[in-house]
């Protein structure tokens, strides 16, 4: 280690202390919020258009889905959207139908998720339900018919 590499040390020209900002990500941020009208889904855009680094906001009333794309933060949209517009505004719980395992398991299938969409099954006690144990995998397929060695009473 040279005398060089220690140069650029005392001649530090970025004008402050050693705190950088850390710059936000370009990200996708998925909202669920109820929107009945025009009027809901025009209050609902504006509130986030004026919201510094948003670049582009979608709003699907059908679905009560609203797309914020930009440089935000996912939980400072929420609270942006509950605050300006006094909805109830969550982040999208679904996921489309055919990314779960399971989507008639009970925690998985909801009958408010928009057409093609179930819940999200992040949570272990859901996928747990969803699954057969080991135990129970092993006893229905020593009974199957595609199992040769299956007990010879049947």
């Amino acid at each position: 280690m040279g005398a060089l590499d220690h140069l650029p040390d005392f001649f530090d020209c970025s004008g402050g202390g050693s705190k950088h900002k850390k710059r936000k990500n370009l990200q996708t941020v998925e909202v669920k919020v109820r929107i009945d009208c025009e009027g809901c889904e025009r209050k609902v855009k504006r509130a986030l258009e004026g919201m510094k680094g948003v670049k582009q906001v979608v709003v699907e009333r059908k679905a009560n889905k609203v797309t914020v794309v930009g440089y935000v933060e996912p939980s400072k949209v929420v609270a942006r959207v509950a605050h300006r517009t006094g909805k109830k505004a969550e982040l999208w719980p679904y996921v489309p139908y055919d990314m779960v395992a399971h989507p008639y398991a009970p925690g998985v299938y909801d009958k408010k998720a928009p057409a093609g969409y179930v819940r999200n099954a992040e949570d272990p006690q859901v996928s747990q339900l969803a699954r057969a144990s080991s135990f129970e995998v092993r006893y229905t397929t020593a009974f199957s018919d595609e199992n040769p060695a299956a007990c010879v009473v049947m």
